[in-house]
């Protein structure tokens, strides 16, 4: 499992032009990928990872600060386009394994006492952010 984190003032993700998911400061976007292999078990360290990450001001993490996340599936986060022009996505869990790994990420969250907003799995969406800092780090567990 693999997420690109963002430190945000602000995000927000639409599907056909509407907001389906928003969170302001302090908050983290989280572009997340799943592969074939990852467990119930990787999701919930991925969770726990994600809320205790001290990457805000201060060296806070969400949890400290009551911070929002706003949870995006991003397939594309496997993507190889070591070979060619072409990427492949080999390596990017089929939808139905994601879909339910990126669910458990944000149950486990939402245990953990995360507000968490996310985008639609499987949609066309366009995400908005301002990235504080800026701030991006790549989480793998």
């Amino acid at each position: 499992m693999r997420a690109v984190v963002q430190r945000v003032s602000r995000a927000a993700v639409s599907v056909d032009g509407e907001v389906v998911g928003s969170v302001r400061d302090p908050g983290l976007m989280v572009l997340l990928g799943v592969t074939h292999t990852d467990t119930e078990a990787e999701a919930k360290r991925m969770a726990k990872k994600l809320w205790t990450l001290r990457v805000l001001e201060g060296e806070r993490s969400c949890s400290d600060v009551d911070g929002g996340l706003l949870v995006v599936s991003q397939f594309t986060l496997y993507g190889d386009a070591r070979k060619g022009r072409r990427p492949t996505w080999q390596a990017a869990a089929p939808g139905e394994v994601a879909q339910t790994r990126v669910d458990a990420v944000v149950k486990e969250l939402r245990e953990l006492g995360a507000h968490v907003e996310t985008g639609e799995f499987g949609a066309q969406m366009s995400v908005e952010l301002v990235n504080e800092g800026p701030f991006t780090v790549i989480v793998e567990v």
